[in-house]
């Protein structure tokens, strides 16, 4: 069985695209996003090239993706290594659901050094239904 798009990028292997996950209350109509995304438990997930996935992910959610990763990097927090959800940073509950979440990643580079240098990388960006965003990145195993 080959690996799923979503299981391609979590393992390192789309440096060149990016992933977008949508909770399932901020999708009106998932039916219409069936070609091009994976069904997960809590909405779905499309891996794009990268400019095109960019450009989706501006007319989907209305913001530029780097502003978006920008502010989001201000705040740490932590997203699910499947980046399909993650725990808001300003609390639990209902109210800290993630509608959002946009992901790339980068291959080892030893020469800047810190987590780069230990291997490839996953950079996720994460919005909560609160209104905070934050972002996580980790070596990928």
């Amino acid at each position: 069985m080959s690996a799923t798009p979503h299981e391609q990028f979590l393992a390192g292997e789309r440096h060149d695209d990016i992933l977008l996950f949508l909770h399932g209350d901020a999708v009106g109509a998932p039916e219409a996003l069936e070609s091009v995304s994976e069904a997960v438990e809590s909405g779905v997930v499309l891996v794009l090239p990268g400019d095109h996935g960019s450009q989706t992910f501006e007319q989907v959610v209305g913001i530029d993706p780097m502003d978006f990763a920008g502010s989001a990097m201000d705040t740490d927090g932590e997203i699910r290594d499947d980046c399909t959800g993650g725990d808001c940073p300003d609390g639990p509950g209902a109210a800290h659901q993630v509608t959002f979440v946009f992901a790339f990643s980068e291959p080892q580079n030893e020469e800047v050094g810190d987590i780069y240098a230990e291997g490839d990388v996953l950079h996720a960006y994460a919005a909560c239904e609160c209104g905070t965003t934050y972002s996580d990145k980790w070596v990928i195993d």
